[in-house]
Order: C-alpha cells, then sequence, then structure tokens
C-alpha cells in the first residue's frame, strides 16, 4: 500500500511540476483570453487536467511504441469526435460557418459558445501533440519558436494588444523550456552541470532578468510601422470576411467597443476633429440589451450615380443647416397672423447665424463597408472615387447601391459640413427653443398653408419627418424608472435643446464612470446600467441617453461610427488625423426641433481615455514591478528557506520521541548529503567521514537498534543523535561554500 501511495505521489509530482505542461496551460489560456476572457481560467484547468493525463499517456507511447501509436489514434479520434459534435451544435445555433467564424474578427461578431469550445479542443490536441513531441521527443529550438509565436500571431491577425502578463509568463516559460530540454556537452573549457544544480542559479536569473528588463526605463521610439502591422494583421484578407458578414449586422450590443486595436480604418484631411456616422438603429430590445435596424433607418431617400455631370456639380444635397428655421420666420415675416400665434413676431430669419461650411476628405483604408463615413451637419456630398449606383437613406447615411455594393480600399470621398457652433449663437438658441412648442406639428401645418413657394416643399418634408419620428423614435419601453428620471432631470425646462443638454451632462455630474474591462452581468441592459452599475463603454451611455431623450418626449437614434482624435503625423495621403478601429464609438443623434438632427456625446471620459493609450513599455514596467516584489519574496525564501529548514527540524523533534527522533536524523543525513537510501547506515556513516569529516558512527549505531533491534532509546540518545545531526549540518554547509568556490566554469 505505500508503495502504492508513493508511486501516486510522484505521479502527481512529476505532472504538477512538469515544465512543459505549464507552458503548453500558459499557451492555451493565452489563446482563449482572445476568444473569451471571462472563461480563462476554467479553459486553464481544463487544459491542465487533459495535457497532464495525456503527457503522462505520452510518456507511456515512447516505451510501447505499437500499443502507444494505437492509443494515441484513438485519443484523437476522440478528440475529432467532440469537434465534429460541438461543430454541429454552432451550426445549429449561429448563422455562420464555423471557418468563417474562425477567420473574421472577433470584435465583429457575436460571441458563439459552441465554434470557441471547438477552437479549443483543436487548439489543445495540436498544441499537446507538438509541443510534448518537440520537447520531450526531438527537442527542436526553432519549431518550439514557432509554436511560442502562434498565440501572438492569433492577436496580431486582428490588430489586438495580447495582454502583458500573458507576454511575460509565455517569455519566461519558454525560456525555463530552453533550459530544461537544451543539448550541450562537456568541453575542456565548459562543463555542463546537472538539471538540481542549475535550476536554482535559473529561476533566481529568470525573475531578475523579467523583472529589470521590465522596469528599466524603455526609450520612446515613434516609427511608422503600418507595413509590418498590415502584413500582421491580414488587414485586406479579413476586410473581405467582414463583408461577408454584411447581412448578419443589422443589430449590434456594442460588443465591438470592449475591445482594443490600432489599425488604420481612415485618413482623413479636416480643419477639426469630427466624428463620423456610418449605421444607425432604431429599436431597442431591453432583453437582449441590443439595437435592431428597422425600415426607416435603411430605406432610400434618394439614389444617384456618379457621372461626369454629378461629380462637377455634386452627388447629393442634404439639408440646410437651420433651414427649416429660416423658412418658418420667413413665413412670420409675410404672415403676421402666423407670427402672432406662435409668439415669433420678435424673431426674423436674419437673426440666425450658420457659420461657414467646411470641406472634408475620407479615404478608407480598410474595404467591405456598404456604407460611407458621413460627418455631423453634413451639406453636401460633393465627389468620390467609387464609381456606381448610390442611395442616401433618411437616416442621413450614404450606401453603396451598385456593383460593387461595398466601398473598396483606398475609395475616397469629400464632403461639406456645417461647424457644431451653431448654438454657441445666443441668437441662434433663442430662435430654436422657440420651436419647442407642444403644438409643433401644427405649426409646421399653419406654416405650410401660409408660406411661400420657394419654402413650403421644406416646412412640409420636415413636418412629414417630425410625424414619422414621433411614431418610430420615441419608444423607450414603457419603463416608469427612466420615464421618471427623464422628467427629473429636464424639470423646468421647455425646449428640446436644453432637454439634451441636461441629458448629457447627468452621466458626468452623477458619478458614471467609462470603464473599458466592466463585463455586465446576463440580463443586464441599460435600466441596470443607469440606476445600479453606472459602469460601462459609449454603447451603454448613448443608449441610455437615447432613452431618456424619448422619455422625455425628444425623438431620438442610436448611431455607430467612429471619433476623429489621432493626428496622422506621416501625412499618409496628405491627411491630418488617422481614425483607428481603436476610435470606433456609439452615439446618440436626437431630433431637436426647428432644427433637425444633432449627435451628442454623453460618454464619460476617464482618467485612462483623457491620457494616451498605454504602451506596450508602460504594461510592461507596470507588470515588472509586480514580478519584482515577487522576485524579492522568492530570492529571500530561496537564502533562508535552509536556515529555516534545518531550525524547524531541530524544533520539531526536540518534542518528539527518542526513536523518532534518531530515525529522521539518518532519513534527514540521506538527503542533505545526496547519498542513496540503498547505503545502509553503517555505510552512510563510512561515506560521511570519508568525503565530510562527519562523525555519524553512534547515531547509525542508534538508527540499526531502533529500527532493527526494536530498542527502546533514552533521551540521552536522542540528544547524542541531535548533537550528531547539528555538527553534521554545520560541516555540510561549510564543505558547501569552499566547494562552490572551487566549480570550475560551469554554464
Amino acid at each position: 500500500m505505500q508503495k502504492n501511495n508513493n508511486r501516486f505521489r510522484e505521479f502527481i509530482l512529476k505532472t504538477v511540476c512538469d515544465p512543459v505542461l505549464i507552458y503548453t496551460v500558459i499557451i492555451m489560456m493565452s489563446i482563449m483570453y482572445h476568444y473569451k476572457s471571462e472563461h480563462t481560467v476554467i479553459y486553464g484547468i481544463v487544459s491542465f487536467v487533459v495535457a497532464g493525463l495525456s503527457f503522462r499517456f505520452f510518456d507511456y507511447m515512447k516505451t510501447h511504441k505499437f500499443t502507444g501509436t494505437v492509443g494515441y489514434i484513438v485519443l484523437f479520434l476522440i478528440f475529432l469526435y467532440a469537434v465534429g459534435f460541438v461543430q454541429q451544435k454552432g451550426e445549429n445555433s449561429y448563422p455562420l460557418s464555423f471557418g468563417v467564424w474562425f477567420l473574421t474578427p472577433q470584435d465583429v461578431l457575436d460571441y458563439s459558445k459552441w465554434y470557441t469550445i471547438e477552437i479549443f479542443l483543436l487548439f489543445l490536441i495540436f498544441m499537446m501533440s507538438v509541443i510534448y513531441y518537440f520537447t520531450k521527443v526531438q527537442y527542436r529550438i526553432f519549431m518550439g519558436f514557432l509554436i511560442f509565436i502562434i498565440p501572438f500571431a492569433i492577436y496580431g491577425k486582428e490588430y489586438e494588444k495580447i495582454p502583458t502578463y500573458f507576454i511575460i509568463l509565455l517569455a519566461v516559460s519558454y525560456i525555463l523550456i530552453m533550459v530544461e530540454f537544451r543539448q550541450m556537452q562537456n568541453t575542456e573549457e565548459i562543463e555542463v552541470i546537472g538539471r538540481k544544480n542549475i535550476w536554482k542559479s535559473v529561476a533566481i536569473y529568470t525573475v531578475i532578468f523579467a523583472s529589470v528588463s521590465a522596469i528599466f526605463p524603455k526609450p520612446e521610439i515613434k516609427a511608422d510601422r503600418e507595413i509590418l502591422e498590415t502584413l500582421i494583421s491580414a488587414e485586406q484578407f479579413t476586410d473581405r470576411l467582414t463583408a461577408m458578414l454584411g447581412v448578419f449586422q443589422n443589430s449590434t450590443d456594442g460588443g465591438q467597443f470592449r475591445t482594443n486595436g490600432n489599425a488604420p480604418v481612415y485618413y482623413v484631411s479636416s480643419p477639426e476633429p469630427l466624428r463620423l456616422k456610418l449605421t444607425t438603429f432604431s429599436t431597442y430590445n431591453y432583453d437582449s440589451d441590443s439595437w435592431a435596424v428597422e425600415d426607416f433607418d435603411k430605406n432610400f431617400k434618394e439614389t444617384f450615380e456618379t457621372n461626369e455631370e454629378t461629380l462637377q456639380n455634386g452627388l447629393v444635397e442634404f439639408p440646410e443647416t437651420a433651414g427649416l428655421a429660416k423658412a418658418i420666420l420667413n413665413t412670420a415675416e409675410s404672415s403676421p397672423e402666423f407670427a402672432e400665434k406662435y409668439g415669433l413676431s420678435d424673431f426674423s430669419a436674419e437673426q440666425v447665424t450658420v457659420p461657414e461650411k467646411q470641406s472634408i476628405s475620407v479615404i478608407s483604408n480598410s474595404g467591405g463597408s456598404q456604407f460611407a463615413p458621413v460627418p455631423p451637419l453634413v451639406q453636401n456630398f460633393l465627389s468620390t472615387s467609387y464609381e456606381g449606383n448610390m442611395a442616401l437613406i433618411h437616416s442621413g447615411i450614404i450606401y453603396a447601391n451598385g456593383n460593387p455594393n461595398r466601398f473598396s480600399y483606398g475609395e475616397g470621398f469629400v464632403f461639406t459640413y456645417t461647424p457644431e457652433t451653431f448654438f454657441m449663437n445666443n441668437n441662434n438658441k433663442a430662435v430654436i427653443n422657440n420651436f419647442s412648442t407642444e403644438n409643433y406639428v401644427e405649426m409646421l401645418s399653419d406654416a405650410f398653408i401660409e408660406a411661400d413657394e420657394e419654402y413650403s416643399d421644406i416646412i412640409y418634408d420636415e413636418m412629414e419627418n417630425y410625424i414619422s419620428y414621433s411614431e418610430k423614435l420615441l419608444d423607450y419601453g414603457n419603463s416608469k424608472k427612466i420615464h421618471d428620471l427623464a422628467q427629473q432631470i429636464t424639470a423646468g425646462m421647455t425646449s428640446d435643446y436644453d432637454k439634451a443638454k441636461a441629458i448629457e451632462s447627468y452621466f458626468s455630474d452623477n458619478g458614471y464612470v467609462y470603464d473599458l474591462d466592466y463585463r455586465k452581468k446576463n440580463g443586464d441592459n441599460a435600466e441596470d446600467f443607469i440606476f445600479t452599475s453606472k459602469r460601462g463603454v459609449c454603447y451603454e451611455y448613448a443608449t441610455a441617453m437615447v432613452l431618456l431623450a424619448r422619455a422625455s418626449g425628444i425623438p431620438a437614434r442610436y448611431c455607430e461610427g467612429y471619433n476623429m482624435s489621432q493626428m496622422d503625423q506621416n501625412h499618409t495621403f496628405n491627411t491630418n488625423f488617422i481614425v483607428t478601429s481603436n476610435d470606433a464609438h456609439g452615439f446618440p443623434e436626437l431630433y431637436i426641433r426647428g432644427f433637425g438632427w444633432m449627435s451628442f456625446e454623453p460618454t464619460v471620459a476617464s482618467d485612462d481615455t483623457l491620457q494616451q493609450a498605454e504602451t506596450a513599455s508602460d504594461s510592461l514596467t507596470r507588470a515588472g514591478v509586480v514580478i519584482l516584489i515577487t522576485a524579492i519574496i522568492l530570492l529571500f525564501g530561496i537564502l533562508l528557506y535552509p536556515a529555516f529548514s534545518h531550525g524547524f527540524f531541530v524544533f520539531r523533534y526536540s518534542r518528539k520521541s527518542p526513536n523518532e527522533t534518531v530515525k529522521a536524523v539518518i532519513n534527514r543525513i540521506y538527503r542533505l548529503s545526496g547519498k542513496d537510501t540503498g547505503y545502509t547506515s553503517q555505510e552512510l556513516a563510512e561515506l560521511m567521514s570519508a568525503e565530510w569529516g562527519a562523525d555519524i558512527f553512534i547515531t547509525a549505531e542508534l538508527f540499526d537498534k531502533a529500527v532493527y533491534g526494536e530498542v527502546v532509546l533514552t533521551e540521552s540518545d536522542k540528544q547524542n543523535a541531535m548533537d550528531s545531526y547539528i555538527a553534521t549540518y554545520r560541516i555540510l554547509k561549510e564543505k558547501g561554500k569552499i566547494r562552490n568556490r572551487k566549480t570550475k566554469k560551469s554554464v
């Protein structure tokens, strides 16, 4: 029984301390973090158990070629069966095939539990096999390096940063693997010492090296890495895959805003940083916490072609900024009755001052999108390099409707827009605020009747639009909590603009936190964000503002696009801004009566978002501090362990019986001296005397009496044995120091 227990203990110890197993688990955890970070630990535990058992089976294969090979085939078939099973589950519950899902950037996809398990199984059988083979069977440093870079390639494909602690763990474990399975030979100049003697030095060196390299200041280097990064990210390839998913992008839950990436999406020439809109969503689902596209978001207002005539005169005109306000005020000037009825007698069209139009040009650095990036308060779509039919959607989006029906890499777009400074003018604000009346539709109807011909179409179109907006864009799910809060925020306010600004600033004034790492619980929705967690990303803030605006009577919709924030230092296409995937943004648009659609920014900026994105050097430095503290603790442990172990042994056995103490003393001397337990106690005493000058003959004699003679020893015998041990320990400690100084040059 004791023998079986020892074998089981050795099996467990061999498995737990196996550096190849630990390396495999770290590889698997770093890969699975990319697919589902919340489950990384679970995948690590499963990898440890499955790979640990498999490695012991692989050990058996090395000595039993035939049965081992058959067993591996069976193991492989089991994995294939499991892969087929979960793939079938995935195909039944997900609209894409596994191949497309795997090759497509994860930040544009909804999470698939079954496909994630499938990728885990495939990587696990592959990593277990190749890592074991190229370490314990045929050690190949080059193949080991190729395996090492696989996690980095997976993250690099999608321009995502691999977490710093995984970089450190992968690097350190890879170094330890190389040390464990190094292939070197003794020469006259170099002595290759055994693993038992090298591991302590390697461990100390590794933690010190990792700490110092992480903490030591690194120079800031700015270089154009675009070519390299484009190669790593496989950007054009993933663009095609993203294009294949266009039909499935009819809803959003904001998942793309919780990932990091820095792939260039657009290069922009603009006089100021702007917000670019690509899509709008009208319907919010509380159960799934997601927005869906409705007909209103995709119905065409008009279509147009890119040809010589349109490129000379402009492709399409958008509603003039404050054009409605001017039309109504001109009508009021010509109809005193209308002006008096709606309190417009003191206002005139000349009071409305519209900022001078500006020009913006955008060049796409990716392909596959059906939508052009449109700036806020756009006035004209002047030109594009796209050749074919396009459409203007009612929500103010430009759609590629031709052949091809997607804008390609390098496509250019030129717009004019009005700067968002209109409401900074007090006269402008006073005019627009006057239109926030409960009789707005009636006012528009009367204005249409009284208006001159040049203004009647503008007024009529806006009346039709507003009726449609009121029917479709005021739904907030009848949430009493949201309604009551909206009334509280906007209490005493009458104008749409003032209400919108009050809702926009509510989040920054009430302790909300921008948290890229925050993960909502299953079932959480906008209500939970507004009233409970108060943590989220732009998706939560924009959703909350849309619902609060609707609850206060303002038509609103959720939009997605990009923010312009980074300067293009290289002026790549004579541009001054670069928009990356990290600039993806969700924001609300609200309809301000008398003015039109206007975007707002409710998202609270955290300290992190106000600073530059953390560099790999910064992250590495922070991790290095943790490693250094850990290293110091380990070093103290290594240095103090012998003395602590010796002191604890003396303390412990001073309270044991004489027979137990004598047995323990001999067994400990075996371990300290490194002698094989196959030697008898007398042979051990002779070896200790000959090699170290230690006298343990009396203790050896007492040991034989206690074990073989079953003699009950006395306290005096116990003290003699303990004195003998203490003297031997001191000799071994001193001789060990002398021996270390005489050791030849080692590696």
